[in-house]
């Protein structure tokens, strides 16, 4: 894990790469410049709308106003199921509890309101050491390891 500790404390990236600061624009603004890099997908946007432009994001930061939203999952499946290998940041309402969730989705990187305990976290990601369906995260199921 690699944790950044610079003007944004909350940020923790599980990612060799540089970060990118943040996304300051929307989907809908996103899709009328040709320049940005990076957008912010917020609840009741559509990420499909954003598939024909992955080669040009290097961040999609995907917005969890409340912690009981779960719109924000299925956007970070689509995008990563299509291919897309930039980060992939949940913002705002992210809890310890949802993490090795939003993991299995794709995020790996995440930027929640308040700082997450590490020790609560590191436990969270370690918790299920196998998993049983084939997801973003490109963990090997247990059952294909039995009958490998």
């Amino acid at each position: 894990m690699d944790n950044l500790s610079s003007e944004n404390d909350t940020l923790i990236r599980y990612r060799e790469d540089e970060p990118v600061d943040h996304a300051a624009v929307t989907v809908d603004s996103f899709l009328d410049q040709s320049s940005a890099s990076a957008v912010r997908v917020e609840p009741g946007d559509d990420a499909r709308e954003l598939l024909p432009h992955l080669e040009r994001l290097a961040l999609v930061e995907v917005n969890f106003p409340a912690f009981g939203d779960g719109r924000g999952y299925s956007s970070a499946q689509i995008l990563r199921e299509a291919g897309y290998e930039g980060e992939l940041r949940a913002v705002g309402d992210v809890i310890v509890d949802q993490v090795a969730y939003m993991r299995r989705c794709g995020f790996d990187a995440f930027d929640p309101d308040a700082p997450l305990n590490e020790a609560d976290l590191e436990t969270a990601l370690s918790r299920w050491p196998e998993v049983y369906q084939p997801a973003a995260d490109k963990r090997t199921p247990i059952w294909s390891k039995r009958h490998a």
